[in-house]
């Protein structure tokens, strides 16, 4: 009975991975071909530009309840003369999730990269990093933030 059980779950999920969606089929392939467009113009050296971060790269943020999730922001500027693709935005551990801009940012502006920690289950001096890849030299910089999360 429990082999009848996976064999039908294991179907279910094949059938439904097995979408023939022509929009869905050409959006990841879209998608796939701007990403490694992306990737082409960060490690060649004819594209890099320069970042300035604003902001610290690293931030104290104090004490939290354990349980509740912090947000911290890095705001950065594109002190270049390219557009400043931002490709990953990585973070150290499954605690944090962070985001990036998605379109490239010209010469001259300003964005930000958020995270976000989530404290539940952790006690105590938390220290964590993101990793940013960008078209710069070098192309990967490291954020980071501490927190104090008090028990409840």
């Amino acid at each position: 009975m429990k082999q009848a059980l996976i064999i039908l779950a294991g179907s279910f999920i094949l059938y439904s991975c097995s979408s023939n969606d022509a929009s869905a089929t050409a959006k990841a392939k879209h998608d796939s071909v701007q990403h490694a467009q992306m990737l082409d113009a960060v490690n060649d050296s004819a594209n890099y530009t320069s970042i300035q971060w604003v902001d610290s790269i690293h931030q104290e943020l104090g004490k939290v309840q354990e349980g509740s999730v912090v947000e911290v922001t890095w705001k950065f500027k594109n002190t270049g003369n390219k557009p400043l693709i931002i490709a990953s935005v990585n973070p150290g551990c499954g605690c944090t999730v962070a985001d990036k801009p998605e379109e490239p940012v010209a010469p001259g502006a300003e964005s930000v990269i958020k995270a976000k920690f989530d404290s539940k289950g952790r006690e105590g001096q938390q220290r964590k990093d993101v990793y940013v890849t960008a078209n710069t030299n070098p192309n990967m910089q490291t954020l980071s933030f501490a927190v104090d999360v008090q028990k409840k």
